[in-house]
């Protein structure tokens, strides 16, 4: 008898159905096709770069340092796996910089991130090395750190299940949080808080879905396949706010659920979802904001601020009939740093030359002043619209040139709404700091949700 019940099953064939059915993308590849392309290119990555490396480390003939920065350089070349996110690269390089004995570190990690060769073994080093984490996390804090910098218990799943499937990718599906947060979402599962026997269940129904799926539909599902449908229902969930063909209908401000729809299953708040449609100057929501008493342009600055707000920024709104300001400021005291933004209402793309000049004054006199008055380290400039051009570079350069900015982002509205949709996901997953939303500002240029979830999944 299997894990998964009768409606359990129809709700994931639903699932795979709409994936398998899907069109074609710009590119002329259907999210089926798509997804065997990817598929062939990481398992070359595996077998020409990935088992390789991992074979040599575990044989002692690469040190823990070199492998590190060797998987880290890999996983940034292939960004097949989303490694380089919270849970991957972050947590391998907490667990090092938490570590007072790096022998001992070493030989942890090689115990743990050996592939095992059944469930036994595998709940067994998944117990064991969360049982060193979270010895060093309390050494840690008793140094008089803070629990902020300690690496999570909770990353430990999909640390080790990447490096298992380098060795086996058949048997030991990756333990993506965003399969987690689908399983979740369709009620195929819910985690109990108990990292060891949640992967195996995890394991166990991608097992079940990977033979349902193939006696359902006749094509072969290996867990890749599994993990796609997931990828698919969840990975970009923004991506239908972007079809321009797609019809719109306008907001209903008091929604109705019938007996067909289902409970709701978005964390979501509606001003965020809506940011992307209001970026793209949709026609209903001119409306319906004349209709409300207010503008477009406002309303898209205050649903802003409300998602920094829902993040847990200390936010103030600083535009309409200030002068020459940014719209709004978000302020992270404890990690000491400050966001300035600007939102951009565009059809098409936001062009960084538009009004650079302009920018570049009143960023230069309000970066100035908040390092001022708030002693902040960094201060990052954000612009949030519907797309931009790609001739930003220059406009980009200057200003960090001429301002006490570190970095300039440009934000796709879905990006945020991404973010939002994270952090209330698992609000003591996603910090403000380093080692969570700040990483996602400090690097200049295009901002997107796809490289949203890669940070924070």
């Amino acid at each position: 008898m299997g894990i998964l019940n009768e409606q359990q099953l129809q709700h994931a064939k639903k699932v795979m159905e709409e994936y398998l059915s899907a069109p074609a993308d710009e590119d002329g590849l259907s999210p089926l096709e798509k997804s065997h392309k990817d598929d062939e290119d990481r398992i070359k990555v595996i077998e020409n770069e990935l088992d390789p490396l991992l074979t040599e480390y575990l044989e002692n003939k690469v040190s823990l340092p070199e492998f590190r920065l060797k998987i880290d350089s890999i996983s940034k070349r292939h960004q097949h796996w989303g490694f380089k996110g919270i849970k991957g690269q972050m947590f391998f390089n907490m667990v090092i910089k938490v570590s007072d004995d790096m022998d001992e570190c070493d030989q942890e990690i090689k115990a743990a991130i050996a592939v095992p060769t059944n469930e036994q073994i595998a709940s067994s080093r998944i117990k064991t090395f969360r049982s060193y984490v979270k010895r060093l996390g309390d050494e840690w804090v008793e140094a008089g750190n803070t629990r902020h910098g300690c690496p999570k218990v909770g990353s430990i799943p999909f640390f080790l299940s990447y490096f298992w499937q380098i060795k086996d990718y058949k048997t030991w599906p990756v333990y993506y949080t965003n399969s987690v947060n689908i399983m979740s979402d369709l009620n195929i599962w819910q985690s109990t808080g108990d990292i060891a026997e949640d992967y195996l269940i995890f394991k166990r129904i991608h097992e079940e879905l990977s033979a349902y799926f193939f006696q359902v539909s006749g094509k072969p599902f290996d867990l890749y396949e599994v993990e796609h449908v997931f990828w698919y229902r969840g990975g970009n969930p923004y991506l239908a706010l972007k079809d321009n063909n797609k019809v719109i209908p306008p907001i209903d401000k008091k929604p109705k659920i019938t007996e067909t729809d289902g409970l709701p299953d978005s964390y979501i708040p509606p001003i965020v979802q809506i940011l992307p449609r209001i970026a793209m100057h949709d026609e209903a929501l001119v409306k319906a904001a004349n209709q409300s008493g207010t503008t477009l342009d406002r309303a898209f600055e205050k649903y802003i601020d409300s998602a920094f707000t829902i993040l847990g920024y200390d936010t103030q709104l600083m535009g309409q009939g200030k002068g020459r300001v940014p719209d709004g400021l978000a302020l992270a005291i404890d990690d000491n740093y400050g966001i300035l933004w600007d939102a951009k209402i565009r059809s098409n793309a936001y062009s960084m030359g538009t009004d650079d000049r302009i920018i570049r004054e009143y960023i230069t006199t309000q970066s100035r002043d908040i390092k001022r008055r708030r002693s902040l380290r960094n201060i990052y400039y954000l612009i949030i619209s519907s797309k931009f051009t790609d001739d930003y570079d220059d406009a980009i350069r200057f200003i960090k040139m001429e301002t006490d900015v570190s970095e300039v982002s440009l934000v796709e509205a879905d990006a945020l709404v991404a973010m939002v949709d994270q952090k209330l996901r698992a609000p003591l997953q996603i910090t403000l700091g380093p080692d969570g939303l700040q990483r996602i500002f400090s690097v200049s240029g295009i901002i997107n949700a796809e490289m949203v979830l890669e940070q924070l999944i």
